[in-house]
This record gives C-alpha cells, structure tokens and sequence, in this order.
C-alpha cells in the first residue's frame, strides 16, 4: 500500500510564506514525476509545479518566480516552497506522484489528501 501524507500548509498573511512536504510511504520501487496541483472552491483542480525524476520543473504561469518545487529522492519526498503568497493562491494542495511498487512494475497515479492553504489578512 502506498500513501502520500502532506504537511506545511495553514493561515498566512498575503507576501507572507509556506513550506509543503509530501512524503510518499510504502512498497516503492521507483517514482518518475512527482508534482502539486490545487483546487480552490468552485474551480477545477490545476497544476501548480511538476519535476521530473531528473529534476526538470515547470510551473504555472500564476506562480512562477514565487513557488519552487523541490524533491529528495532518498526520502521519496516533494517539497513546494511558496513565496510572495496572494489570497487567489487559496486552495487545497494536492501531492501527486506517478510511480511504481515493487509487486508492479506499472507506473501508477497517486494523490495525497490534501492541505489547506489560506492566504487571508
């Protein structure tokens, strides 16, 4: 069984920062892309950050130059660095990870719980 626990997210006043983490537990044998994405009340769910397993990122265009997505592949983590926060970066924050486990070669999709993040003064 895999699962992906987020951590990180809270209140913040807008300019203000937060640091999420996701770490991904279980039978892993390998994880390729590893991403964020969010959904705010209302709105479809859309990606925030993506890095490959060789470290290519990319971005939305309505983060870009304030968030930073990072990975420590030794701990099967992600990390999201989020800066100059706006209260439109509202939203639940989803880990994603497109990976394999030792039983199954098959690369599959999987998704964390979920952290708030409220951007409010």
């Amino acid at each position: 069984q895999v699962q992906l626990v987020e951590s990180g997210g809270g209140l913040v006043q807008p300019g203000g920062s937060l640091r999420l983490s996701c770490a991904a537990s279980g039978s892993i044998f390998s994880i390729s892309a590893m991403a964020w994405f969010r959904q705010a009340p209302g709105k479809q769910r859309e990606m925030v950050a993506f890095i490959s397993s060789g470290g290519s990122t990319n971005y939305a265009d309505s983060v870009k130059g304030r968030f930073t997505i990072s990975r420590d592949n030794a701990k099967n983590t992600v990390y999201l660095q989020m800066n100059s926060l706006k209260p439109e970066d509202t939203a639940v924050y989803y880990c994603y990870a497109d990976l394999s486990v030792r039983t199954n070669p098959v690369p599959l999709n999987y998704w964390g719980q979920g952290t708030q993040v409220t951007v409010s003064s």
